[in-house]
């Protein structure tokens, strides 16, 4: 039986996190996963991260996993993939399934991070092919260069549904509409904005009737449902969609924790009780990321590390008062990204009626995933100011500062507090060097230049779409809900590799478009 001092389980991004802060400690560390390749969601995930630079923010999801996989291999951290743990038994030995074959494995502690399967909801068909997770499709899309269908139903608002509603448009798919049960959004309103002003509609207080087609998808059907989530009859759509894609909600993958004996709590789905440091109910198995509780990636990677320092505590590679300096710094990090309008203290509540800073929250946004121009001028981030100038719609308190972090002039600030409205500075200068386009995790800032030509501005936005507009082309933008409003013209497209592929498109509107044309189409 081969022994480390720590094995972790599952390679994600908390079982990596835990694996590095372990080995930096100087224990032998095991990583086992199931999977071909390590990384867990991270190397799906070609968004960028919300939070602070602590938390990876404004890097995108695939490349935090190469930083982690370059982290762990420099440290010596022994992965081992295609391998299945089956059981855990006592005094902290596995066994896994590697090569068609059950070997055993020994530590001294172990660390659970298995992650979280997706949810899905049943309906009538289904069990259709077509009918697919939205992890799947992100899957498909961005592991194996696969379309998951031509034209597709999300069902789901929250940050998945959103997210890889996005990803499917950049992958070419065309998004019939979003929908949801609930009576609001359930993600973050920059992510919403973004798909929103595609042109993709939402539809909130519906929910999936039935996947129609005998062999595969050919449509969905769609009801409108009433306070109580019953169906209400004559309220019923039809999508001809050829994929039907669930995004409702994660559950614990704990499976070995109940094995091993833990001590379970219902939370979202079984979890582990677990202690400050991660550490269950049994002395030496700790949990860390989305089996200890559904939260972001960003968290579950703050979480596997305080787990890997705790297990190091434990068996005294580290000293009491280094842990304790280590174990705040980390606690504070995590603290700030569990603050906010969506912490999870403010899950479910339906009374939520302002920002932190007492600014009205938009019913438009909540509700259809845009806000309306006369609601979008009351915020700190929007301001008129001569020449070229930032307008921030961010408009929710969540955890995120690049922008303020992005600009070396001072022109944006949030301040201490990372959950903050941005704030575009009276006095300061900004030289349009479009660093806070590039580097907003939401793509919720613009620049905006009003003195650019008679009768015309200029709007600088955020672009992932390929293949680029090239200058000169002429099409049409599209306001925040989608809607055409004038003809465009590119005037400047710009790259580089601090953008890290996030084009800034700049194009020529007439200028009482100035504050509603939003996006480029042809």
């Amino acid at each position: 039986m081969i022994r480390y001092d720590v094995i972790v389980i599952g390679a994600g991004p908390a079982g990596l996190s835990a694996s590095i802060e372990a080995a930096e400690a100087g224990m032998k560390v095991a990583v086992f996963d199931e999977n071909t390749r390590p990384g867990g969601q991270l190397f799906k995930q070609i968004h960028k991260f919300f939070g602070a630079k602590e938390h990876k923010a404004k890097i995108r999801g695939f490349r935090i996993g190469e930083e982690l996989l370059a982290e762990a291999e420099k440290l010596q951290v022994d992965v081992h993939l295609n391998a299945a743990v089956i059981g855990i038994h006592d005094f902290n030995s596995i066994a896994v399934v590697e090569n068609e074959q059950v070997s055993f494995y020994k530590a001294g502690n172990l660390i659970i991070a298995t992650g979280a399967s997706e949810n899905m909801v049943p309906f009538d068909g289904w069990t259709l092919p077509g009918v697919i997770g939205a992890g799947a499709a992100q899957t498909m899309m961005n592991l194996h260069g696969v379309l998951p269908g031509k034209k597709v139903l999300m069902v789901g608002s929250g940050n998945v549904g959103l997210v890889v509603g996005y990803q499917l448009l950049q992958a070419g798919v065309e998004i019939a509409a979003i929908i949801d049960a609930a009576p609001k959004i359930g993600g973050y309103g920059v992510h919403a904005s973004k798909v929103a002003r595609t042109g993709v509609p939402f539809l909130l207080s519906h929910t999936i009737l039935k996947a129609e087609g005998e062999e595969f998808v050919t449509g969905a059907a769609v009801v409108e449902v009433d306070s109580k989530f019953q169906p209400i009859k004559g309220t019923e759509k039809h999508f001809d969609v050829d994929t039907i894609c669930m995004a409702v909600g994660l559950s614990p993958m704990s499976q070995l924790l109940r094995i091993a004996g833990c001590e379970m709590k219902e939370m979202g789905g079984l979890v582990p009780a677990c202690n400050e440091y991660g550490e269950t109910s049994i002395s030496g198995i700790f949990a860390a990321g989305d089996v200890a509780g559904i939260e972001e990636a960003s968290s579950a990677m703050v979480g596997g590390r305080i787990a890997g320092a705790a297990s190091a505590l434990r068996d005294g590679f580290i000293m009491q008062g280094d842990f304790e300096e280590k174990y705040k710094a980390l606690k504070e990090s995590l603290n700030q990204l569990r603050q906010g309008m969506f912490c999870k203290e403010n899950r479910g509540k339906t009374d939520m009626t302002a920002t932190e800073e007492g600014i009205p929250l938009s019913n438009s946004l909540l509700e259809k995933g845009y806000l309306l121009e006369k609601e979008i001028i009351k915020f700190p981030g929007v301001k008129k100011k001569a020449g070229v100038h930032p307008i921030i719609e961010c408009t929710q308190n969540i955890p995120c500062n690049p922008c303020q972090t992005a600009c070396k002039f001072n022109c944006i600030s949030i301040g201490e507090n990372i959950t903050a409205l941005p704030v575009v500075i009276e006095d300061s200068k900004c030289t349009n060097c479009g660093m806070c386009v590039a580097s907003c995790s939401g793509q919720a800032i613009f620049l905006l230049n009003e003195d650019s030509e008679d009768g015309f501005v200029s709007i600088t936005l955020p672009y992932e779409f390929l293949p680029y507009p090239k200058k000169g082309v002429k099409g049409i933008a599209l306001d925040r809900s989608g809607n055409r409003v004038c003809e465009a013209e590119i005037i400047g497209l710009r790259t580089a590799e601090a953008f890290d592929h996030t084009a800034l498109l700049t194009m020529k509107v007439p200028s009482e478009f100035a504050m509603s044309a939003r996006f480029f189409t042809l």
